[in-house]
């Protein structure tokens, strides 16, 4: 992945290097080219800080305009690391109470709609399946990871659409790595039942009762166990905590930061 320019938003672009670029657009934003002040600055896209909300809806404004939509064409969430999804398969001609569904994944068959989720730690993953054009958003934190949320929205794919796994394709998005995502028990008592991405293949002992947690290779190892193939799978060694220039990191800023943005959308004709 790249970090590619569209009007005034750095994102860095999904699926890039392939031949999507006609009928999807798809990246995840970085923290610059907003309105927001410290320590929200600038392109804080994040409904649920203490930044103000002007701040926010010029940022969002922002956000859409570059990519040619609306404001109101751009949906999240209220994520609340759990497994519940939002399928959008019909036309509708008001997106905004889905503002405040608890959700943390997003599918749907619509064209020209701006599918997303917020994060500054937590990952943001993308998936788009190019025959039977859907796609998916997906917020995976400690909690939704060890639920399998990823392989959930996968698995919606497949069963609402008519997906092929081995037509999807996806893209990990920038989160904390293990170097800098120190976990404890109850967090590891949390994987017990995730039998897709075994503990001591996902984290490594840093100290008595502690761990490093890779969140990217948890969830990559869901998506190949349910089916999509590890050369469709494309994800970037960027970590939020260290890279404080690009990102928002809710760790490493005590929880007083933005949010940033994985997006996806099927283009119109």
């Amino acid at each position: 992945m790249e970090i590619l320019r569209k009007g005034r938003v750095h994102y860095l672009a999904a699926f890039n290097n392939r031949t999507f670029a006609p009928v999807v657009a798809a990246g995840f934003t970085t923290r610059h080219e907003g309105v927001s002040r410290t320590p929200y600055n600038s392109l804080n896209l994040g409904t649920n800080t203490d930044d103000a909300a002007h701040n926010v809806e010029g940022n969002r404004s922002l956000f859409t305009r570059a990519f040619g939509l609306e404001l109101g064409r751009l949906v999240t969430v209220q994520q609340n690391h759990g497994t519940d999804i939002l399928v959008i398969d019909a036309p509708n001609q008001d997106f905004a109470h889905f503002l405040g569904l608890e959700a943390d994944a997003i599918i749907t068959n619509q064209t020209d709609l701006m599918i997303g989720v917020t994060v500054a730690d937590c990952l943001p993953l993308l998936l788009f399946d190019p025959v039977k054009q859907v796609v998916a958003s997906v917020h995976a934190g400690w909690q939704g990871t060890a639920a399998s949320i990823a392989a959930k929205a996968a698995q919606g794919m497949i069963s609402l659409f008519d997906c092929k796994a081995t037509d999807i394709v996806a893209a990990i998005g920038p989160s904390i790595k293990a170097c800098c995502y120190e976990v404890d028990q109850p967090v590891k008592d949390s994987f017990d039942d995730c039998k897709s991405s075994p503990w001591d293949c996902i984290a490594e002992s840093s100290s008595t009762g502690k761990w490093k947690l890779d969140l990217a290779l948890a969830n990559r190892m869901q998506l190949e166990d349910c089916g999509i193939l590890p050369a469709n799978i494309e994800a970037t060694d960027h970590c939020t905590c260290c890279q404080k220039d690009l990102y928002f990191s809710y760790r490493r800023d005590n929880g007083e930061t933005g949010r940033q943005v994985g997006f996806i959308m099927l283009k119109g004709s």
